[in-house]
């Protein structure tokens, strides 16, 4: 079975989008076709967003799902004179939360991605900043400014994992990829001993690490299953010997490693 599905939003669209997505994932046995519409702002542009409604259930014989979080009643209003099935995350969750606080909503757009009045938002640049700058052992004498230190072959999923806790939670993460040596000798580099309180591990089965090295240098010892199970293997050993706790990222997402990371090393985040 195909359905269309639209995250309609009056700002960004990130909230109706990541909502949606969520409750989509729930059912498996049938394909979306996912769109997203944010900065639906206008009367003029709700009845635009009308008809591709309108095509889109006249496609699949089907009414497409809409999430929405548009604020404007007005806009509200002409969107619900489509054939889609509207779920609108605002006034699901807003009326009773009213209720339940004894206050009135703002209904102001665009409130949680915005930059004015957002005192977080520097915070998350400056992160996402410091991952950058301290990305695969660059820059080693900045680890006092770290959250955290992730550490692990390479290619096992450091970077886009320091990234995404730099960007969504505001963490000062760092990376730094052990080396054979490092493993050879069992021993950790020096700038990562002087900072063991913050190092947490990730490892990855050998085959999906041969797998991935292998798109970047094919036919290479550095891809090889051979050289790659070393690494891994003596990596593991590392980090039992060292006491650094660690998980296996290979059937995780990012967002799903990072939430991992956070909850074993107790760190709150910054943007709350």
């Amino acid at each position: 079975m195909k359905r269309t599905a639209f995250f309609i939003s009056d700002g960004t669209g990130i909230t109706a989008e990541t909502l949606g997505q969520s409750l989509l994932a729930q059912f498996e046995n049938i394909q979306f076709t996912k769109l997203l519409r944010p900065y639906v702002d206008t009367v003029e542009k709700a009845r635009d967003m009308v008809q591709q409604i309108n095509a889109a259930a006249e496609k699949d014989a089907e009414r497409p799902i809409i999430f929405d979080t548009v604020v404007n009643n007005d806009i509200r209003q002409e969107l619900a004179k489509s054939s889609g099935y509207m779920i609108d995350i605002f006034s699901t969750f807003l009326a009773p939360l009213e209720h339940e606080l004894g206050d009135g909503s703002s209904y102001s757009v665009g409130k949680t991605h915005s930059i004015q009045h957002n005192t977080h938002y520097k915070d998350r640049i400056d992160a996402v900043h410091y991952a950058m700058d301290n990305d695969d052992g660059a820059r080693t004498h900045h680890y006092t400014q770290a959250d955290i230190i992730l550490v692990g072959v390479s290619r096992c999923g450091k970077t886009p994992s320091c990234l995404y806790l730099a960007l969504q939670y505001g963490i000062r993460a760092a990376n730094y990829p052990l080396t054979e040596d490092d493993m050879e000798s069992l021993q950790l580099p020096k700038a990562l001993k002087e900072n063991k309180a913050k190092l947490f591990g990730l490892t990855i089965d050998a085959e999906r690490l041969a797998g991935i090295r292998n798109e970047r240098r094919p036919n290479s010892r550095y891809s090889s299953f051979a050289q790659c199970e070393f690494e891994v293997r003596e990596v593991e050993n590392l980090f039992r010997k060292e006491n650094i706790p660690y998980i296996n990222s290979t059937h995780f997402s990012v967002e799903e490693i990072s939430a991992k990371i956070l909850m074993q090393m107790g760190i709150e985040r910054r943007l709350k």
